[in-house]
């Protein structure tokens, strides 16, 4: 048997090897050719029908094309045993004969029978079958072959089944390359946007030409968000939320069921324990000692040292996503294996190039096979990181509505451990790197599999020398670990501390833009700004340095290797010769080994990362829920023995509350701030952790809470809240809530959009939306908390009687009403008084007075006058002391700017404009607020830009350095070619020191050029990031407010984040990739050009082809990754919403909403997330297939110049192809990158060349230091807008204002009041005529002359964070002596000099640590310590109790008596002993006079002292 195979193998290689038109003997035809296709069908077969059996997708009706792939099959079935019944009738055939001819025929039945249960299963293209077919088609192609060369025919009926059998496999392939219909009862058809993917062909799947519609789209015009494809179902929320929950819930009930034996392990311990009276032992791990306590206070002291039974986030994850992802590694193994042939046939190519005497076409086989081998390992390679990228996504759509669904149920004590950034940072930051992780975590053992075979195959061609190679590998693994720790923490700790310091101030600043101008300090916080900027260039180029290290490190280890292994290999043995087979095929090898010695440690650190990532989301999945039973639903609102806590370890909030609001009445629960007023609400909503008592709420909910939540929605969605639409009855809401006047003059109506936490909003304005929600919402309950607090007092008032109040349109539903005005008490049923979280009295407002209790001491203490008499509280003299009690009451006129001047925008709008031309201004709104998302390629210019901020003769010397490098090393790889042909002279020995010198110096040359120019590249880069910054932060100090009034602060932080984070960090590296892989690429063309001059040919089209999909590939993948940014925020920015909001989500029920809401979103990010991995995909293959045809071309071109070729410049040539692919297709992809980050560098040119405001100062018109001396304030024919285009908000006033006088300006909202104050400071620049103070025109100085010269004390207290003294003193101009006297003027003298930190107490942003009243009388420290001539007063109203507004306006009168005083006045009797007031009418003057004569005359301002209660 033994000899019969060896003669076979004889007589196949005499036939193959030594002719030079090679054939096959017929009995290998016969056997091997004819069984692989039927052994691969027959294993195959059991598992494809398996898991046909498991997938239904409906079934296909049997089409034209079905048929004739069943009717073909049956046919090779009858030509196979016509084959087999002519050898029977034969006879005396030899086995092969009969064996072949049975086994094909049952094979054929085999695939026949595939097509039609694939038909009935739904399968629309077959992957097995189209691999059978193929495999039948090259198999048979052979003998097909054999009997053109045969010549003369002698068995014509094998002859002719032959060719039948031949041209039905044939029909059979093509006809399985086609597509069947989609099966009936699919879902498919429903979609209107279908991804393609789900009815694509197994060849359109495999080469990703499904996705060729969209690049060919996106190339034509820029992709917008329609074009999308719908998001395959397997990939939604709705599938992977539910997957991962469902594990983690399993997960969960183990942890417990763990924890429930471990607890009554304890308990049989202690009770054992106890049986023999011991008093002192130890109990697992920790120590109870006992002296003669009872069971249960061993219970108590275990319980608080209770283990940690958390349960397993990881084992969740890995059960939910594992199967999926092992198909991803199953591909990532079958790659490794074939990466390793590629060097195999290299040296088999250069054995050839060597060995004379051998045919041609070997040479073209293995050039072709080299080919083909790249191909799979393309097309394996590509759908390994599908599978992975996939996954990735699905993990990150798990854990996003994972987290979302646990925020809406956590506790507020878990809340509090995780602020709303740290939970955003969990979906955005954590989610992220589980899917960064799952792209590189078959690296994990993938990289050591690389390394062993890499190593196998070297030791076969080296020896021991290997080792000198892999020794200089791990010496520079800890070096690359060292650099990349180093750079890591320098990223981590220095860098993002300083960027986050940054752009907090920036963040603050921006906020407080309006009162830096004002007080003019612009200066000194951009000196603030620019040292942060220092400190964070001076971490840049630290990193930059470690870069090019590394850059050179990276550059220089192949040859590094390169050079010490063939160093040893020649030195230690005369006998080792290295010729052209060693030397590159060890060389290709070397490159494959490269990969995975530099991913392992990155895997390993990302891997770090994700396991730090998995312990926050794991720790955030195991908080505490709130529970949903403790507020049972039986009776009306009772709390009875209630006792509650903000969390379990906290001590209690409200001790013994027991209250019984009865069904349809009006409590009112007043109370000093902090008594609990707001606690017990939160505890009837369930919110609050109840220690004891019961809770009861019977019927819907409706809530309205103190601080508004306000939807980023239109006016009208965050008014209906998920409500079906109702005309009648929404504007019976709108009228109760007094809401319609408000959309007369909002731009869109009720369609306006909403910013982000209702920024376009009054304080006011978002209350009342709260409050016609609730109403809109029609449920059985109303809790209100402190809802008229925002609102003006004429509001508040009309608020209460048609909506709150005994006739309002809430009459005969049961009320909570939790208030600080005390003038609506007579007409509620009951009142309820709080002191420190008891109930103190409770009873109807008449009762309470004759108890003389607290409610009476609070009522005394807070009236404006001496109360009257209680015999006469029940008289008519009550109504008019209780208006005058308005207590804490923000009128509408505390809008941000911002939304006044969008409001005056619409306004001037809506009046040349019908009602087709209303939506105009919104969509305009709309348009601002959506950002222009730049489209179609970037402008020359920009790069230009860029070149200029480096520095163009720099631009010159980086270009050429690089070109310098990549000639150092082509010399290096050509020495190295020369070097090897001395094998072929023998003038090996003699040369080796020279050739070791020369190869070394080219080497080590190339390095240090690569360092030198990635070193200068960073340099320059760092310098145009500095020029950049500087440019933009100079601009926007310069810019004038209403550009901040129209732009959202985020847009213009995101330039100062985003953007300057891609200038510093993102573009630089993509710079560098790009030059490196430009250079390599091209080095690489250069090298194969030189050794195979007939290659240029190929060039044009390849290079064709190369820029054809290139620039199909930018366009659209560009496009796709504008579009997912722009589709990410939203993600988290309703994430964030629904945290702040999620008590009144929970109140209304509307729970599931939101959550699909959220996984709308997040779907709606992925299908424009899923495109984007795709386009990888399709680049990858096409790309990698030009790289492949440069292989086959540079294999074939060797072949044809074998004669003239040394094997030296054969090597060369194909080892710099076979790297090339690598370099083609990041090339493209750095191309890309480029586009996408330069653009950055557009956005912040386009914010550093806004428009600017006038100069800061003026030389020539400077005026006098002491100015001014007088204060004399003079208005001529004064006009003043907004902003361009729209209309006067002031019009021609005049008026003389002498120094010292107090002037209050009092007028209804919109009356021009703010914006007088605005032109003071010339916030806003005159439209006509022009305003003098003390004899100087305040429009021809300069800003900062003017704006010093004045203070004003802002309506909102606005506080920077930094020391106390700093946000008094910003420049240092006073002594600690005159801060300290301010300080006791503002009545803060006591807070601060209890402070241990005294006058460097730190204030937190946005001044949070301190009070509102604290932060206002910092404000009034700071106009104590600038005391000039003239002071604005914005009267605050809204936040500030009695006390401290009564501390303001008597400091004012003594501490101000000689200055001239300007008050907006909110509320009148602040104003009644002013010189004169000043009352504005639509932007008019229409009365100026005494108080006392105003009243007299009985117009506008005795019209709103009657309102308030001042005049009769």
């Amino acid at each position: 048997m033994f000899t019969k195979s060896f003669s076979l193998r004889k007589l196949v290689s005499n036939r193959t090897f030594n002719s030079s038109w090679p054939d096959l003997p017929e009995c290998f035809q016969l056997s091997v050719l004819s069984w692989v296709q039927c052994i691969y069908l027959w294993a195959v077969s059991p598992i494809y029908i398996f898991c046909l059996k498991k997938n239904k997708k409906g079934y296909i009706m049997m089409s034209l094309l079905n048929r004739f792939k069943t009717a073909f099959g049956l046919l090779l079935w009858i030509v196979c045993w016509t084959d087999l019944f002519y050898t029977l009738h034969e006879g005396k055939q030899p086995p092969i004969y009969y064996v072949t001819p049975l086994v094909l025929g049952m094979t054929m039945l085999l695939a026949t029978f595939l097509i039609q249960f694939e038909r009935l299963r739904g399968v629309q293209s077959s992957g097995v079958l189209f691999i059978f077919w193929l495999l039948c088609l090259l198999c048979a192609t052979v003998p097909f072959r054999s009997k053109i060369l045969q010549g003369e025919v002698t068995d014509k009926l094998r002859f002719t089944t032959f060719y039948f059998y031949f041209s039905m496999v044939v029909c059979e392939f093509i006809l399985c390359c086609f597509n069947e219909k989609p099966p009936l009862f699919s879902n498919v058809v429903t979609d209107p946007n279908p991804c393609p993917e789900a009815t694509a062909g197994f060849l359109s799947k495999i080469t990703f030409w499904w996705f060729t519609s969209m690049a060919v789209k996106g190339y034509k015009m820029p992709l917008e968000a329609k074009d999308l494809w719908s998001l395959n179902k397997r990939d939604s929320s709705k599938v992977m939320v539910p997957r991962l929950l469902n594990e983690w819930e399993k997960e969960e009930a183990k942890a417990k069921l763990r924890y429930v034996k471990f607890k009554s392990f304890e308990l049989r311990f202690i009770s054992l324990c106890f049986a023999y009276n011991k008093t002192c032992f130890d109990v697992i791990s920790f120590k109870v000692v006992l002296h003669d306590s009872s069971p249960e206070e061993v219970e108590v002291l275990l319980s608080s040292k209770k283990v940690a039974h958390q349960p397993s986030f990881l084992r969740a994850l890995i059960k939910a996503f594992g199967p999926y992802f092992l198909i991803g590694s199953g591909y990532k193994l079958l790659q490794d294996i074939i990466t390793f042939v590629n060097p195999q046939l290299l040296k088999m190519l250069i054995s050839f190039i060597k060995a004379k005497d051998v045919p041609n076409w070997w040479g073209y086989t293995l050039a072709c096979l080299m080919f083909f081998t790249a191909l799979l390992q393309t097309l394996i390679l590509h759908h390994h990181f599908q599978y992975c990228f996939v996954t990735g996504m699905n993990v990150r759509s798990a854990v996003i509505g994972a987290i979302y669904r646990k925020a809406l149920v956590i506790t507020n004590a878990a809340k509090r451990s995780s602020t709303v950034g740290e939970i955003v940072n969990l979906m955005s930051v954590d989610a992220q790197r589980f899917m960064d992780l799952t792209t590189f975590l078959n690296m994990l053992w993938s990289a050591p599999l690389q390394i062993m075979l890499a190593l196998y195959f070297l030791w076969q061609i080296l020896g021991p020398s290997v080792f000198a190679g892999v020794a200089v590998m791990i010496l520079l693994i800890p070096f690359n670990a060292f650099i990349a720790m180093k750079t890591r923490a320098y990223q981590v700790f220095h860098s993002m501390q300083h960027k986050d310091a940054r752009i907090k101030l920036m963040n603050e600043i921006l906020n407080g833009i309006k009162v830096l101008k004002l007080y003019a300090w612009e200066n000194s916080f951009k000196q603030k700004v620019l040292a942060i900027r220092q400190k964070e260039l001076i971490v840049l180029r630290k990193t930059a340095y470690l870069g090019a290290l590394s850059t050179m490190a990276w550059t220089s280890a192949p040859f590094l290797v390169a050079l010490t292994t063939f160093a040893v290999y020649v030195t230690v043995d005369k006998k080792n010769i290295l010729d052209a087979e060693t030397a590159f095929v060890s060389i290709s090898l070397f490159n494959i080994l490269r990969f995975p010695l530099n991913m392992l440690p990155q895997v390993i650190s990302s891997l770090v990362q994700a396991s730090v990532s998995l312990k926050r989301v794991q720790n955030f999945l195991s908080h505490d829920e709130l529970d949903p039973d403790s507020v049972n639903r039986n009776n009306t609102i009772t709390v009875v023995n209630g006792k509650f806590t903000w969390g379990k370890d906290d001590a209690p909030v409200l001790h013994n509350i027991n209250v019984m609001v009865p069904q349809g009445s009006l409590l009112a629960v007043v109370g000093h701030v902090g008594c609990g007023k707001s606690s017990l609400i939160s505890a009837l909503l369930g919110d609050m952790e109840k220690v004891e008592g019961e809770v009861s709420v019977r019927g819907s909910v409706a809530y309205v809470p103190q601080q508004a939540w306000i939807q980023n929605a239109t006016l009208r969605d965050n008014i209906l809240f998920g409500n079906p639409y109702n005309e009648q009855k929404y504007n019976s809401v709108l009228e109760a809530c007094a809401l319609t006047p408000d959309l007369q003059v909002l731009p869109g109506g009720d369609m306006t959009e909403i910013g982000e936490k209702g920024i376009n909003l009054s304080g006011g304005q978002r209350q009342r939306v709260s409050l016609a929600r609730a109403l809109y919402n029609d449920a059985d309950v109303y809790l209100l908390d402190d809802p008229l607090s925002a609102v003006d007092a004429h509001v508040s008032k009309h608020i209460f009687d048609n909506l709150i109040g005994p006739e309002g349109a809430l009459k005969g539903k049961t009320r909570i009403l939790v208030t600080h005005g005390i003038s609506f008490l007579p007409q509620v049923d009951n009142i309820m008084v709080m002191v420190d979280g008891r109930v103190s009295e409770m009873g109807s407002y008449q009762d309470l007075l004759k108890q003389n209790g607290a409610f009476a001491e609070f009522l005394r203490n807070y009236a404006l006058e001496d109360i009257i008499e209680e015999d006469e509280a029940g008289g008519t003299a009550f109504p008019p002391l209780t208006y005058r009690l308005m207590l804490v009451i923000m009128s509408a006129d505390g809008e941000n700017p911002r939304s006044r001047s969008v409001r005056r925008h619409g306004c001037s709008q809506r009046k040349h404009s019908e009602s087709q031309d209303k939506k105009k201004p919104r969509e305009m709104e709309k348009l601002i607020q959506a950002e222009t998302a730049e489209t179609g390629q970037v402008k020359g210019k920009v790069y230009l830009e860029y070149v200029k901020a480096v520095g163009p003769l720099l631009s010159v010397v980086i270009c050429f350095l690089y070109g310098c490098q990549s000639a150092a090393a082509i010399g290096t790889n050509i020495w190295l070619s020369e070097w090897t042909n001395d094998a072929v002279t023998n003038s090996t020995t003699e040369n080796v020191q020279m050739r070791v010198g020369v190869y070394a110096a080219l080497g080590f040359a190339q390095g240090i050029l690569i360092m030198i120019a990635s070193f200068t590249l960073a340099m320059g880069n760092i310098g145009a990031a500095k020029k950049l910054h500087v440019n933009l932060l100079t601009n926007k100090f310069h810019t004038p407010q209403s550009f901040f009034d129209t732009t959202p602060i985020g847009r213009i932080i995101n330039r100062f984040s985003k953007d300057i984070y891609v200038i510093d960090e993102a573009l630089p590296s993509t710079v560098l990739m790009f030059l490196g892989t430009f250079f390599v690429s091209l080095s690489t063309i250069l090298v194969i050009v030189s050794s195979t001059p007939i290659f240029a040919v190929v060039i044009v089209p390849l290079a064709v082809i190369y820029v054809f999909v290139q620039r199909f590939y930018v366009a659209t993948s560009r496009q796709l990754k504008r579009l997912e940014s722009v589709s990410r925020s939203p993600i988290y920015s309703h994430f964030s919403e629904t945290i702040t909001g999620c008590s009144v989500i929970r109140a209304y029920g509307r729970h599931s909403a939101f959550v699909l809401m959220s996984d709308m979103k997040v779907d709606e990010n992925q299908k424009s997330y899923y495109p984007g991995i795709v386009s990888n995909r399709w680049l990858g293959v096409r790309i990698e297939f030009i790289g492949n045809c440069i292989v086959l071309f540079a294999g074939l071109f060797a072949v044809t110049g074998k004669d003239s070729l040394s094997p030296g410049l054969v090597g060369l040539s194909v080892s710099y192809a076979l790297q090339v692919t690598m370099s083609l297709n990041w090339m493209v992809r750095m191309t890309s990158e480029l586009e996408n980050n330069i653009v950055a560098v557009e956005r912040v040119k386009e914010y550093s060349e806004t428009k600017t405001e006038a100069p800061w100062e003026v030389e020539d018109k400077k005026p006098p230091l002491e100015w001014p001396m007088q204060g004399n304030v003079e208005f001529n024919d004064y006009s003043v807008r907004y902003r361009e285009g729209l209309d006067l908000v002031l019009k021609d006033i005049t008026l003389k204002v002498k120094g010292g006088e107090k002037i209050g300006i009092v007028g209804r909202t919109g009356a021009g009041k703010s914006s007088m104050t605005l032109c003071l400071f010339r916030l806003l620049e005159a439209a006509g005529g022009e305003i003098t103070i003390d004899n100087v025109k305040i429009s021809e100085i300069g800003l900062h002359d003017l704006r010093s010269k004045l203070t004003i004390i802002p309506q909102e207290p606005v506080l920077f964070s930094g020391t106390l003294r700093m946000n008094l003193d910003p420049f240092e101009k006073y002594s600690d002596e005159e801060v300290w006297k301010a300080l006791e003027h503002s009545h803060l003298h006591k807070f601060v000099s209890n402070q241990a930190a005294k006058l460097d107490l730190e204030c937190s942003e946005g001044g949070e640590n301190l009070s509102v009243g604290q932060r206002q009388l910092v404000c009034l420290a700071r106009a104590l310590l600038r005391k000039t001539r003239i002071l604005i007063l914005d009267e605050a109203t809204a936040a500030i109790d009695l006390e401290t507004d009564d501390l303001i306006q008597s400091t004012i009168r003594t501490q101000f008596e000689d200055c001239t005083v300007f008050t907006i006045a909110h509320r009148l009797n602040t104003i009644m002993d002013y010189t004169r007031v000043l009352v504005l009418d639509k932007g008019r003057i229409a009365e100026f006079d005494t108080p006392t004569n105003l009243i007299s005359k009985r117009g506008i301002f005795y019209g709103m002292a009657k309102d308030a209660g001042l005049a009769q």
